[in-house]
């Protein structure tokens, strides 16, 4: 456990100490994220490229503490890979397609070094309840991999959110890992756990620099990494669900609003404000409220991911069922318009 503590607490510190000086390089390089739309939520310019404090603070980390591996290997040359494009685009704004094809390399690299999703539940079979992906672990990989990415990456509207999002669904990624004996994923969720609540002090509203894409796709792309080696190749029945629910915040915000762009004939790119907080935001709530809200739903996913990780299908089924109708309610009741009024926002 000291270990796992000094790698929570080393990565919270280099994070914070990191920040300051990511500042201003991003005030010098020019990545600077200007309100141009109604989309945004601040009024004045702010510098983001915070996620390379982040990236930073994770990678020395890990370096330190974690024993050489393929696998290691994999995560973070795939990981450096997603910053780099995120950097870029921060400064200036790169084509999606673009994006999406850089996504697709890292999350094969990270599959051809062995981190993949090998096994899925078998509710047919009664003997141990999985079934072996062979050849297909590979494609299923790169759509878990990306999918993810980008959720984290969309979620990202308010200040603190998915800093604060991210380090809920490490904490408990951290706690399955634990459960599930997996000492090296331990140390990578108790790393991007600190990484990002280091930088929370300075991204927490008001915001005085954000993470930008460089953090947000960084965040998405190890939480899938490590929620495959850490909760998929778990012991559970139900072992897929487990990152499912704990990141099932931004996940199923991203679902909802492809839902969303098709019931209304928009493309599945583009951006709109009909996502989870735009709509709390319109309800009335400041930016704190909304912030908070989401924190303690994330939370209320995560202990869902680790009561269904104590392997008792019953419970299980109970669990990820309860969810995801509630889930599926509310977003439900929120309906697929994006909301028309907009409302002065508290900054």
């Amino acid at each position: 456990m000291e270990k796992y503590l000094i790698a929570f607490v080393a990565a919270l510190a280099i994070s914070f100490a990191a920040t300051p000086f990511i500042k201003k390089l991003a005030i010098r390089i020019g990545a600077i994220d200007v309100p141009k739309d109604d989309r945004r939520v601040h009024d004045k310019p702010i510098p983001r490229l915070g996620g390379l404090a982040i990236y930073i603070s994770f990678l020395a980390v890990v370096l330190a503490l974690v024993p050489y591996s393929t696998k290691l290997l994999g995560i973070l040359v795939g990981a450096t890979l997603i910053v780099i494009l995120g950097v870029i685009d921060d400064i200036k704004p790169l084509p999606s397609k673009l994006k999406l094809l850089v996504q697709v390399v890292a999350a094969i690299i990270l599959a051809a070094s062995g981190v993949r999703v090998e096994w899925v539940t078998n509710p047919f079979d009664s003997v141990d309840g999985m079934a072996y992906l062979s050849y297909f672990s590979y494609p299923i990989t790169i759509f878990w991999v990306v999918g993810v990415t980008n959720t984290l990456n969309l979620i990202d509207g308010l200040d603190g959110l998915a800093a604060g999002i991210a380090s809920i669904a490490a904490l408990t990624l951290l706690a399955v890992s634990i459960m599930n004996g997996h000492t090296t994923v331990v140390i990578y969720t108790a790393a991007l756990a600190g990484a990002a609540i280091g930088f929370l002090p300075y991204n927490f509203n008001p915001a005085k620099i954000f993470m930008g894409d460089t953090g947000s796709t960084f965040l998405g792309f190890v939480l899938a990494a490590v929620s495959i080696e850490g909760a998929i190749k778990g012991a559970a029945t139900l072992a897929i669900a487990i990152p499912i629910l704990a990141l099932g915040l931004p996940i199923f915000d991203t679902t909802f609003a492809i839902i969303r762009r098709a019931v209304n004939g928009k493309p599945i790119m583009e951006a709109d404000k009909g996502h989870l907080h735009h709509r709390l935001l319109a309800l009335g709530l400041s930016q704190r409220q909304v912030v908070f809200t989401l924190y303690a739903v994330s939370a209320f996913l995560g202990l869902g991911a680790i009561v269904i990780t104590q392997d008792n299908p019953v419970k299980s089924v109970a669990v990820v069922g309860f969810v995801v109708a509630t889930m599926a309610l509310a977003l439900g009741q929120m309906g697929f318009q994006e909301p028309e009024h907009k409302r002065k926002l508290d900054q």
